[in-house]
């Protein structure tokens, strides 16, 4: 293995920042951009009058409601290392997509409202990161706003993110008498001026007692200020990395990104103590970073990115060895060789073209229709990378050409971001019918929205009422056969031409599974 290889791998550090609408997420990436002098202005989100949007949400749709639903990926350098940010989206009817996300990166920030606490969106996606025993580290914004108090914020993470917590910087009160945070990793004090451009000021303390803290502070809030921290060191268990490696403690900062206050602190211990690229587990094998023969997968197709361009871009994840352009690499599903010739990276929109990439970066490579989500590319090794479901929808509806003639574009414009894993597409046995399935309601308006500014095609949806989908098989043919003819009428099949159950309530479901012993019902399509 070469030194090159190594040293680039140790200054990786890829992670995604998830949280509920509105916890302030995608404020956070900003101010993170803005450290590393990837972006020099902050774009002020939530402002109209203001026509600077975030440099994250990039989408026509995005702009116009303030929120993000495609996963963005950016890079950046920062004190030697790399940094890699996936931004995802916050609105539950995008889990899907953040799920998936979540299989392509290292380590996780999780943002909370110091208001509103752990909304049910995050412990979803808690559940995810313990499932894999991703580490994480939090992020409790907003401590300019009235809030909790904050040791009932540390208990309630615990409870309900089922995960140990450790504070790394405690707040000087709340809201309007907020006035900064000591920092105990650290051990600085750091004051707060509300501002949304400028980078409060640092003074070194060497221990809480020193009598220019009450100078600082004021002598209440000095001695409330150490009483906390006493407290603390009572209370919670000194940080240990190891353990915050292993995804057995969750390091707690508190902020506000808006008036980037709290989130250099942040980002100075996350690159010292965040996990540089770890083995992937494949199915035949586990896949070290630092071999020398390439793998990558796709976690993501994006279509038009580019609106003057139809074009497709799928985001290959780096797993192992090195990436270089205009080389031939095996695409494992296809058995083909493929050789790319303007693989890109990102900074949000702006692309440009990588001539090499390693373990832990993210490349975009243009997709004319060859990539499916999950795919693997290798240096020549047959390997195939797991863990990148499809789960059974929950809402239905048929999808009808609003005009006769653009069929076609209606459906490119389908086949394209279905392709994306946007929703899934099903198309009915009993009358031919397309039937789109997603997680939430905005996903119909959003594909609705993109189908017209981006196809040129208009389509209508029509009301169905559905349960569940489910993916079927069974080991014996003429069981199979016997359960399709009858239950025709509620069959379909996926754009993968596999077997697809439509039941429309529960009792329908429970009955069929009692009723055929010999069928195998699947809620998510790896199977």
């Amino acid at each position: 293995m070469s030194e090159e290889l190594k040293k680039e791998i140790e200054k990786r550090r890829t992670f995604a920042i998830i949280s509920h609408p509105d916890a302030g997420k995608t404020t956070l990436t900003e101010k993170l951009l803005l450290f590393g002098g990837a972006i020099h202005v902050a774009g002020a989100v939530k402002s109209n009058k203001i026509k600077k949007t975030a440099t994250s949400d990039w989408m026509e749709i995005e702009k116009q409601r303030g929120i993000s639903v495609a996963t963005s990926v950016m890079g950046f350098e920062y004190d030697g290392y790399k940094i890699n940010i996936l931004d995802t989206p916050g609105h539950q009817d995008f889990a899907e997509d953040t799920f998936r996300t979540l299989t392509a990166v290292d380590s996780v920030i999780i943002v909370v409202d110091v208001a509103k606490g752990v909304e049910t969106q995050t412990r979803r996606l808690m559940e995810v990161c313990r499932m894999r025993n991703t580490p994480v580290i939090i992020f409790v914004n907003k401590l300019d706003r009235e809030g909790r108090d904050p040791f009932d914020i540390l208990d309630e993470l615990e409870n309900e993110l089922k995960i140990k917590v450790v504070p790394l910087t405690w707040p000087i009160n709340i809201g309007a008498k907020f006035k900064g945070v000591y920092n105990l990793y650290e051990h600085g004090l750091d004051l707060f001026t509300p501002s949304k451009q400028t980078i409060s000021e640092r003074v070194e303390i060497d221990d809480v007692n020193n009598p220019v803290v009450d100078e600082l502070v004021g002598h209440a809030d000095a001695e409330k200020l150490r009483e906390d921290i006493e407290l603390i060191d009572g209370v919670y268990p000194e940080f240990n990395v190891e353990e915050y490696l292993e995804g057995k403690v969750a390091p707690v900062f508190f902020g506000s990104a808006l008036n980037t206050f709290g989130v250099k602190e942040l980002l100075n211990c996350f690159v010292k103590i965040a996990p540089s690229p770890k083995p992937v587990v494949a199915e035949e094998r586990t896949i070290n970073p630092d071999e020398e023969g390439f793998s990558g997968f796709v976690f993501k197709i994006h279509a038009n990115m580019d609106p003057n361009h139809r074009s497709c871009i799928a985001f290959v994840k780096v797993c192992s060895g090195k990436f270089e352009r205009n080389v031939g690499y095996k695409h494992v599903r296809s058995d083909k060789v493929m050789k790319f010739a303007a693989p890109t990276a990102f900074m949000a929109q702006k692309k440009s073209v990588v001539e090499e990439a390693f373990p832990g970066d993210i490349v975009g490579i243009p997709d004319t229709g060859n990539f499916k989500i999950g795919d693997t590319l290798t240096s020549g090794e047959n390997i195939h990378f797991k863990g990148l479901p499809s789960f059974s929808p929950e809402m239905f509806k048929y999808i009808e050409n609003a005009d006769p003639m653009k069929a076609k574009q209606l459906d490119k414009g389908i086949k394209q971001l279905m392709d994306e894993g946007v929703a899934q597409l099903f198309t009915s046995s009993f009358n031919g019918r397309k039937i789109i399935g997603t997680v939430g309601q905005l996903q119909f308006e959003v594909i609705q929205y993109r189908l017209l500014h981006e196809y040129g095609a208009q389509c209508r949806w029509e009301p169905m009422s559905m349960y569940k989908a489910c993916w079927i098989e069974s080991d014996d043919p003429a069981a199979l056969d016997a359960f399709k003819k009858r239950k025709h009428q509620f069959m379909a099949t996926d754009k993968e031409g596999r077997d697809v159950f439509m039941a429309d309530s529960n009792y329908v479901l429970q009955m069929a599974q009692t009723d055929f012993p010999k069928i195998k019902f699947h809620f998510s399509s790896e199977f």
